[in-house]
């Protein structure tokens, strides 16, 4: 079980964090992956700790909101990897916190941007692909469990998470019939570079309702990334995988 010998998986943003986390479990189960990040040294950092795994990795620069940079990068994934079975569309950001009516517009469409329309960017060309070569599929976003609990002053981030709810439901229904599954995984926090400025009083929280009595590692992604991205899912589409240390159920 859980053999991706033979597949190749796109991860953006799998440079770092829960991203990198992804690859790492994916290419110990025998996939190859290809890295997208905008970052060229974390880039050769995170390709040489996957390759230290036994991978065949490789890292294409690329930032998902710019759709060129999206279709060369992806043609560049198929010159080197001839295929694409894969994608988890792992890049996002989050913007500046503050009460809704307060935030700039710019702030708001930046966010928008990168965590709604880099999703949609990444997918279009993986979509075509999968078709074109009438080839069943797993297409993977990271929202977030903001899309289900409350999470005052991110209302920017809150919304693009729960967008990617609705689009999983959708492009699930769209392509069924084509046997390519898509599905969400929505983390809880989770320790990693990118979540060292979040507010003690959020951490704080959150430890206070884990169940599990602790954070997110990034580690634990490995293992549901290799579900979602294999045979034993297949039956599973339009999904939301909350992995939060049970947060969004503790009780009051």
């Amino acid at each position: 079980m859980f053999d991706l010998t033979d597949k190749v998986a796109l991860i953006t943003g799998g440079n770092g964090g829960i991203g990198l986390a992804f690859a790492k479990g994916l290419v110990k189960c025998g996939a190859k992956v290809a890295v997208w990040g905008r970052n060229p040294d974390k880039n050769r950092e995170s390709i040489a700790i996957l390759r230290a795994l036994g991978a065949d990795v490789e890292a294409f620069e690329a930032d998902v909101t710019d759709i060129e940079q999206v279709n060369a990068a992806f043609a560049a994934t198929l010159s080197r990897f001839k295929k694409v079975d894969i994608c988890f569309a792992n890049a996002g950001g989050s913007g500046t916190r503050g009460y809704l009516h307060q935030t700039e517009k710019a702030d708001w469409d930046r966010v928008m941007d990168i965590n709604i329309n880099g999703v949609v960017n990444t997918f279009k060309p993986v979509i075509t692909h999968l078709l074109e070569r009438k080839s069943p599929g797993k297409l993977i976003i990271n929202s977030s469990a903001a899309a289900i609990i409350g999470t005052g002053f991110q209302a920017s981030y809150s919304t693009t998470k729960t967008a990617m709810v609705g689009l999983t439901r959708a492009l699930a229904v769209e392509l069924g019939p084509n046997q390519i599954q898509v599905n969400a995984l929505l983390p809880g926090y989770v320790e990693t570079d990118f979540t060292t400025d979040t507010p003690e009083a959020f951490k704080e929280a959150c430890l206070r309702r884990s169940c599990s009595r602790r954070y997110g590692q990034v580690e634990d992604m490995e293992g549901v990334a290799v579900f979602l991205a294999s045979k034993e899912s297949d039956f599973m589409t339009g999904q939301s995988i909350v992995m939060d240390g049970g947060i969004t159920i503790y009780p009051l």
